[in-house]
């Protein structure tokens, strides 16, 4: 009689628990969604961008602040992010963190720098000709120091954030030199991030002279096929960076403005 007791009291205690775990997790499932829901409440997702114009003549809604540093890579001062001149398309933005993702897997000996991309709303960028619909962005080169170690592109206030260094035609800068391999491997990622997004790079303006020497570099018979390089020389030299241009459809000027006058129409 004691054994079936025991039996007994067994059988009901493990229901028993088997109920409460139940109960337990259906509360924790209820407590977790309810979470989820205020969170979503709270910090509603971001809205996609819609970009008017061209990167000479647009502007930007809802533009995707860059993160001022990630695990491999930074903005080329916390002041750029601070006065919020690291803006860009939702659909950029995605391209930029892919790549840099791919990259930390395929070059995690190189940490990147990304230099001025635009403003919240777009518009007019001193002194930038471009960078006025979230298209654009200048990504510092990756460099070598005389041992042939990475190091991070020296960007600092006396040398107007690295926008007034000046390479030679050899790409060396003092102790530095342009790691020109690194610099092919981030056109491929990127190039391959766009494709994977479904949009395209325009144009990647880069100094003439210093570009021949990507032509010896691992992707560069992939680069030549894929990616068009400005052949127009640009108003200041682009050695210390390259400029890229995505393609993606925007919207005309023309409808941004109709927009505009049908709000303020009364």
């Amino acid at each position: 009689m004691e054994s079936w007791l025991w039996v007994f009291w067994s059988k009901a205690n493990a229901g028993l628990q088997k109920l409460q775990l139940k109960f337990r997790g259906e509360k924790l499932r209820k407590l977790a969604m309810a979470m989820f829901l205020g969170s979503r409440l709270l910090w509603p997702p971001p809205t996609e961008s819609l970009c008017h114009g061209t990167p000479r003549d647009g502007s930007i809604e809802h533009a995707w602040r860059l993160p001022s540093s990630g695990p491999n890579f930074s903005a080329y001062s916390w002041l750029g992010p601070w006065l919020g001149r690291n803006y860009v398309h939702s659909r950029v933005y995605r391209v930029l963190l892919a790549a840099y993702g791919e990259l930390k897997k395929v070059r995690p000996d190189v940490f990147w720098i990304y230099g001025e991309t635009g403003l919240r709303k777009g518009g007019r960028f001193r002194p930038h000709l471009t960078h006025r619909n979230g298209l654009s962005v200048d990504l510092m080169v990756p460099v070598l120091d005389e041992k042939g170690r990475s190091l991070p592109f020296p960007a600092r206030p006396w040398n107007k954030f690295g926008y007034d260094i000046e390479f030679d035609e050899e790409g060396k800068y003092k102790n530095l030199r342009i790691d020109f391999e690194a610099m092919a491997e981030h056109l491929y990622q990127l190039q391959r991030a766009a494709e994977r997004e479904g949009i395209g790079i325009r144009v990647v303006v880069f100094d003439a002279a210093l570009r021949k020497h990507l032509v010896s570099t691992r992707r560069w018979a992939y680069l030549a096929r894929k990616v068009r390089f400005s052949k127009h020389p640009p108003r200041v030299r682009h050695d210390e960076h390259y400029h890229i241009d995505f393609e993606l459809p925007c919207a005309s000027k023309s409808t941004e403005l109709k927009r505009v006058n049908k709000v303020f129409s009364w």
